[in-house]
């Protein structure tokens, strides 16, 4: 199951959960008759007694396992929503056949095609690609890192008239934005003996 999948699942099943708890709640506060499965007896019952709410306070595991609990349920709603946030790389391209159909281009594939291409041009160490945007119009995220001898204007031309160039040949779009990142690769310093 994909993530996006996983997460409407998941948030389904919550919303389900509020909402038929939150639903009997006031149904009952507001005089209906308690479901079977309720833990009260009637509508001026108080959800936790004043026994129940102190019954744990004199015991010395109560507290920081309570906050332990909290913390951890913290955190997991925040690792949750950081990886809902997050901007995923784009996963498929919808290019246009000319027949009306269209097909789909992985952009994994289109990413490290380009990425390998860029990393053979002169001048360039290494290069990185990031997809995003939609299917239909992608936006491209490329960072070169360069050799200390490589001038910045000239490469950064030969990428796009090259491998930027055959991207949008090969995927036939009309265009594709692109931000180009340049980084110098330092090199170490000659030793003299």
């Amino acid at each position: 199951m994909r993530s996006g999948a996983l997460n409407r699942v998941l948030l389904a099943l919550a919303g389900l959960v509020l909402f038929v708890l939150g639903g009997s709640v006031l149904a009952v506060g507001l005089g209906a008759p308690p479901p079977s499965w309720w833990p009260h007896s009637g509508r001026h019952d108080v959800l936790l007694s004043r026994a129940e709410r102190t019954a744990w306070r004199d015991q010395d595991w109560w507290w920081p396992a309570l906050i332990a609990l909290l913390a951890v349920l913290f955190l997991i709603g925040l690792w949750w929503l950081v990886s809902v946030l997050r901007r995923r790389s784009l996963s498929e391209i919808l290019v246009d056949t000319g027949d009306g159909r269209g097909a789909l281009v992985r952009g994994g594939a289109l990413r490290s095609a380009l990425a390998d291409d860029a990393a053979r041009r002169p001048g360039v160490a290494g290069a990185d690609t990031r997809l995003a945007g939609g299917r239909t119009s992608p936006t491209l995220r490329a960072g070169l890192r360069l050799e200390p001898d490589a001038s910045p204007a000239a490469t950064l031309a030969d990428f796009s008239a090259r491998p930027l160039a055959a991207a949008r040949d090969s995927t036939g779009l009309e265009s594709l934005p692109t931000d180009v990142r340049l980084k110098r690769v330092k090199h170490k310093a000659d030793r003299v003996s």
